[in-house]
């Protein structure tokens, strides 16, 4: 019988034991290792802040070769190149050698990066080979110096993770810790690309991590601090898109939020929609995906031709919408060829990121509503739009919030920040199963869940789920006896897989499984053998107050399915039983809390 309060040795103990357990029992489960972690993250923030330097002079050199024919390492943009229609030449030649990296050298530099760091943490036990590390940052300053039109974080974030999995790989450590130091790395150097430190936490909670603990929170944190601060002396301070602050935002001003964020969101499944419609057409091409990225690359330069500035990461443009300065039917232009060549050429496969694009496109939709919403202010609404784009694609309105107020340092804007990107983010849950990064996962095979909760387990005690009634023989009972009991299947011992044995004081003596009996029917036929022989003696035992959390790793440590629950102050007294059928039945709980409606 399943008991659904607390067993009653509980109440029945005496203080000792419940010391015991306040001793045992805390808000997280985090050790002093965390400081290890934390003293190794302050070298892979600083790694991660090298790699976002070098990877964005790369991308400032190769873009200053291919459009104006100059060796600098100075900031430049396609625009206003004297190529004319041969510029549709420039990205082609650098999907050539994308496609040869990737063929050549490691076909995981394919793509925005984001989802390889996913699928690294939660399928390659967090471990990344050096090429990557290497050829992940070449590739994408080709692809985006030569025009394409991506951002810089996916390959960041993916280079960034891939040294701090390297310089982790050198330690004896754990996955679990692994992964901590890749996201690290993540988070640095996005940091210091965008000077967005806090956003690059919050990135790594809601996206990458997979979890809210204090053993990776912590160490992720110091490594962003440490990307950010090292970001001044490499690359200059913040915020990288300034502007004129915006006044308090009103009430008003939060419903043209909300409707902001609905058309945001409705763009940006719109985008997933096209992008992989793209992917889809690619793999229908009876040629090998080496070339794909120069069959793209083809209609980049057409793109560029119509509007160049679709073409590269896009900064300027970006700022130019959170300024105003671009209205009326220009808007659409960039809007609609900047959504078709980026999805064209992230479909083909090619390197490069896509949060510049989202906060083009999203600052377009908002600064084109923005015409039309009370007070015409269409900086603001870009801005909104934007933060509600990112929120709604990549599902992480948090980061979105905060990484528009950091690009911005517009803190006035927040409410409104805030309405927009939850607004996305729900129009994009209840659109799509699937978000632009877990779709190229779900076509690989692959899984995953993005919300966070407590474990159940935690918060279960051994007594909550055990039967109060334990399945118990004598000692000296026979095995032929037993499977004869068990045959009849009218008694508890039939009903589970394994049987506790108790002595004539009816204390703990040992248990036997199923296995066990007829591992001792096969040696002996005639059944005389005891229980006891053949079962095992002093068997590992839980406790009713136990967390069930730590019962099962106790389980998992030992290789067996089920415990004696015996008292805590008398652990030769047996006062339930706990199998996995038990364990099971905790998630009963879950599912009546989540589905079964009823007046309170």
């Amino acid at each position: 019988m399943q008991s659904n309060c607390t067993a009653p040795a509980i109440t029945a103990s005496n203080g000792t034991a419940n010391e015991r357990v306040r001793e045992n029992l805390a808000d997280f489960s985090t050790d002093r290792r965390v400081l290890v972690l934390s003293a190794m993250a302050v070298v892979v923030g600083s790694i991660g802040a090298l790699s976002a330097y070098v990877l964005l002079t790369l991308i400032n050199f190769i873009t200053n070769v291919a459009f104006h024919q100059r060796l600098s390492f100075l900031p430049t943009v396609p625009e206003g190149h004297h190529l004319g229609y041969w510029v549709i030449a420039v990205p082609v030649v650098g999907a050539l050698l994308i496609g040869l990296l990737a063929r050549y050298g490691s076909e995981k530099i394919r793509g925005h990066g984001i989802p390889e760091a996913l699928e690294a943490i939660l399928l390659g036990r967090s471990r990344i080979q050096l090429k990557v590390a290497l050829l992940k940052p070449l590739s994408a300053a080709i692809s985006i110096g030569t025009g394409g039109p991506f951002g810089a974080e996916g390959p960041i974030i993916m280079t960034g993770g891939a040294f701090g999995s390297i310089f982790a790989q050198q330690f004896h450590l754990s996955a679990a810790e692994r992964k901590t130091l890749l996201v690290a790395g993540a988070a640095a150097g996005m940091a210091a690309v965008f000077a967005t430190p806090i956003a690059a936490v919050l990135l790594a909670v809601e996206l990458l991590l997979f979890e809210w603990k204090p053993r990776s929170f912590i160490p992720v944190a110091v490594a962003a601090i440490i990307g950010s601060v090292l970001r001044v002396p490499l690359l200059g301070a913040g915020p990288i898109f300034a502007i004129t602050a915006h006044s308090a935002v009103t009430g008003t001003a939060l419903l043209s939020a909300a409707w902001i964020g609905i058309l945001a969101g409705a763009g940006s499944s719109l985008l997933t929609m096209l992008v992989y419609a793209c992917e889809d057409a690619f793999q229908k091409l009876p040629i090998h995906w080496m070339w794909w990225p120069a069959i793209g690359a083809v209609l980049i330069g057409v793109g560029g031709i119509i509007d160049p500035r679709v073409l590269g990461v896009g900064y300027e443009t970006i700022h130019n919408l959170l300024r105003g300065e671009i209205i009326g039917t220009a808007i659409i232009t960039l809007m609609l060829v900047k959504a078709i060549v980026w999805s064209i050429a992230l479909g083909s496969g090619t390197s490069g990121g896509v949060l510049a694009p989202l906060l083009m496109m999203g600052g377009a939709i908002g600064a084109l509503a923005g015409q039309w919403l009370p007070g015409h202010n269409t900086g603001l609404w870009a801005l909104v739009g934007m933060a509600a784009m990112m929120g709604g694609t990549m599902r992480t309105p948090l980061t979105a919030m905060i990484f528009a107020v950091e690009l911005t340092h517009d803190f006035n804007v927040l409410p409104a920040l805030l309405v927009g990107c939850v607004t996305a983010f729900g129009v994009t849950v209840l659109a799509m199963k699937r978000s632009i990064l877990t779709e190229k996962l779900a076509r690989r095979g692959q899984h995953i869940t993005r919300e966070y909760s407590i474990d159940l387990f935690e918060l279960m005690r051994v007594g909550d789920v055990m039967d109060d009634e334990a399945p118990m023989v004598s000692h000296s009972t026979r095995i032929s006896e037993l499977s004869d009991m068990i045959g009849k299947g009218d008694s508890l011992v039939a009903s589970r897989q394994g049987t506790i044995i108790v002595d004539e004081q009816n204390r703990l003596a040992g248990i036997i499984t199923r296995g066990d009996l007829l591992q001792a029917l096969r040696k002996d036929q005639t059944g005389k053998t005891t229980v006891l022989e053949a079962g095992t003696r002093d068997p590992l035992v839980t406790y009713p107050d136990e967390p069930l959390h730590a019962a099962i790793s106790k389980m998992l440590q030992a290789n067996i399915g089920r415990f004696p629950v015996v008292e805590p102050e008398n652990p030769q007294h047996v006062v339930g039983y706990l199998g996995r059928a038990a364990i099971l039945s905790a998630r009963m709980r879950v599912h009546e809390e989540e589905n079964v409606r009823q007046k309170g």
